[in-house]
Formats: C-alpha cells, sequence, structure tokens
C-alpha cells in the first residue's frame, strides 16, 4: 500500500495517514533488525513498536519476507536519494560507480546488524525482489548512463553482484572497506570500460 499523490504532488489526508503508518512500519522493523536481526523483526513486535494492529501490518506487509524487502528498497531509496543531492564526483562512469558503492558500504555498516539481516534475509528468501534491477538502475544513474542498453545494464548487475558478495565478507570480518573499494575498482574498469 502506497500513497498516491493527489493533485498538485499533495498527499491527501488519507493516503498522508497511510504514508505514515508504513513509514512507521518500516522504522520499527529496522530498529528491531538492527538490534537483533531478522529474527527480531516478529510481525507481532513490529506491529507494537509502529502502533499498528497486526491486522494492519499484515495488509500492508502479507509476510515477513515482504517487510524486509520493503526495509531496503527503503534503504536503496536512501542512498538514491543521497546520491542526487551529492552525485559522484569521479571523472570515469566506473569511478562514479564505485563512489555510489563505496557510500553504500559506509551507509549499510553504520548498522551492521541491519546489513547482515537485510543481505542474509534477501540471499536465502524465495521471495523475487527486484534489488538486482534496482542497484543496476542506480549505479547507471551514478555512472551518468541515462539509458544503458540491456548489455550495459547487465554489466551493472553484475558490479552490484560483486559488491553484495564483498559485503558478505566485510560482515564476516573477512575484508575491510579499502579492500572492498580496491577490488570494486578492478571490477568496475573491466566490466564498465567502453
Amino acid at each position: 500500500m502506497t500513497a498516491e499523490p493527489a493533485a498538485a504532488g499533495h498527499l491527501t489526508g488519507r493516503s498522508r495517514s497511510q504514508h505514515q503508518r508504513r513509514k512507521r512500519i518500516l522504522q520499527a522493523a529496522a530498529a528491531l533488525a538492527s538490534r537483533g536481526g531478522v529474527e527480531a523483526m516478529q510481525m507481532r513486535t513490529v506491529a507494537e513498536r509502529a502502533g499498528v494492529a497486526l491486522g494492519t501490518l499484515y495488509r500492508y506487509f502479507p509476510s515477513k519476507m515482504d517487510l524486509v524487502v520493503a526495509v531496503v528498497n527503503e534503504e536503496i531509496d536512501t542512498l538514491e536519494a543521497s546520491l542526487e543531492r551529492r552525485p559522484p564526483r569521479s571523472g570515469t562512469a566506473a569511478g562514479r560507480a564505485v563512489e555510489a558503492l563505496m557510500r553504500a558500504t559506509r551507509g549499510l555498516m553504520r548498522e551492521p546488524e541491519l546489513a547482515d539481516a537485510l543481505i542474509r534475509s534477501l540471499l536465502l528468501s524465495d521471495v523475487k525482489t527486484d534489488l538486482g534491477d534496482r542497484m543496476a538502475g542506480m549505479l547507471a544513474r551514478a555512472a551518468d548512463e541515462t539509458a544503458p542498453g540491456e548489455e550495459r545494464h547487465i554489466l551493472l548487475r553484475s558490479l552490484s553482484s560483486v559488491w553484495v558478495m564483498e559485503m558478505i565478507e566485510l560482515l564476516r570480518g573477512r575484508t575491510g572497506n579499502e579492500q572492498i573499494q580496491a577490488r570494486l575498482e578492478i571490477a568496475a574498469e573491466r566490466l564498465l570500460a567502453d
């Protein structure tokens, strides 16, 4: 359930309250996941923390994985807004894509429990998500590519997959930001070479 904009770009009273309710639910879920992983994201607890009835929560998010996916999408929205406010400044498409991924890394690692919970849940879930396409689109915009073709889109998806694997290694304590950046630079230069 997403809020539909009314005329002139404003939300109606009802859709505004739905938007606020959805936002409270997502904030409660993220807060619980950041403290105890997805296991702590019990639907009843999320509903209580968000101040909504359990039935209302299930109307917005039919399953826990739907809720996890929504939290992930919210994190991507936050990253995209950050990239719009402050676009990457590297002189190459590969450099700008790496800047965006490193910004994502730093943002997620502010809440390592949440990052771990979200990535683990997405990897183990049967729920279909558009994470790969969202990340590829975000990387295309960061790299200043307005309409990448199908092959370029696949390459951007591949770069985001490399980043996900690097995040797993970081969360396991097997690598650090400098190593991630170095490997992403190599991958991006090869994948996004003209």
